[in-house]
């Protein structure tokens, strides 16, 4: 392994331990000691990688942002539209550990964009990445004919608003909201602009590799 291969492995060894740190505890109960000590590294090391806990915690989101699409298929032009808008939709709910993690941190980051412009900016880059993200895939199912003519804009924007609706549902553990019925909820909303059949339907993740949706540019470390 070459030298930057080796700094490359401890970057992502540090934003992964970051990422299952700050869900863990909060990112107001975070230090870098903790995050070295999870990630096995010294925090001389750590810090020479991200030297503040706002940029770690930055860059730890756009992390996790990155990941987030790597099962929906998304770049493989046999799978209809519809399966991988299904594959999107799960992935932007809190359906297995991973993705509860991933929504801790969100939720996260929702708290400090109230009070922090930096973090404001992020999420709402990160929200933009999100909604071309789920256009781009609406925009390939009406060239291709499965499915009608629609607003694009309007659809991502409304798969988007449920998603963070019944996602925190789901991670309230709301009993009178379970993932079939967030999943189900989502797709009879916008089955009617698309002029598809209202009935979820039955997806598995597949993993394929650099499908995520571009990551966010580098922010500032004043978060």
């Amino acid at each position: 392994m070459t030298k930057a291969e080796r700094a490359l492995e401890t970057r992502e060894r540090i934003l992964t331990a970051a990422c299952e740190v700050i869900a863990d505890i909060g990112f107001e109960h975070v230090s870098m000691r903790k995050v070295a000590e999870h990630a096995g590294v010294s925090k001389a090391l750590l810090h020479y990688h991200f030297d503040t806990r706002e940029k770690l915690f930055a860059e730890a989101m756009t992390h996790s942002f990155a990941k987030t699409g790597t099962d929906t298929g998304s770049e493989d032009d046999s799978l209809p539209a519809a399966v991988v808008l299904a594959r999107i939709v799960r992935s932007m709910l809190p359906t297995d550990a991973e993705l509860r993690q991933d929504w801790k941190l969100w939720q996260e980051l929702w708290v400090r964009a109230l009070r922090d412009a930096t973090a404001r900016d992020l999420a709402v880059d990160l929200y933009d990445q999100l909604h071309a993200w789920v256009a781009g895939v609406v925009e390939r199912g009406i060239a291709s004919g499965e499915f009608t003519d629609c607003d694009v804009a309007e659809v991502g924007t409304l798969v988007l608003a449920l998603c963070d609706g019944l996602g925190n549902r789901l991670m309230l553990e709301d009993p009178r909201i379970d993932q079939a019925t967030a999943q189900s909820t989502i797709w009879r909303a916008i089955a009617p602009a698309l002029g598809i059949a209202p009935v979820f339907p039955e997806v598995a993740p597949e993993v394929a590799p650099e499908v995520a949706p571009e990551v966010a540019p580098e922010v500032s470390p004043a978060l």
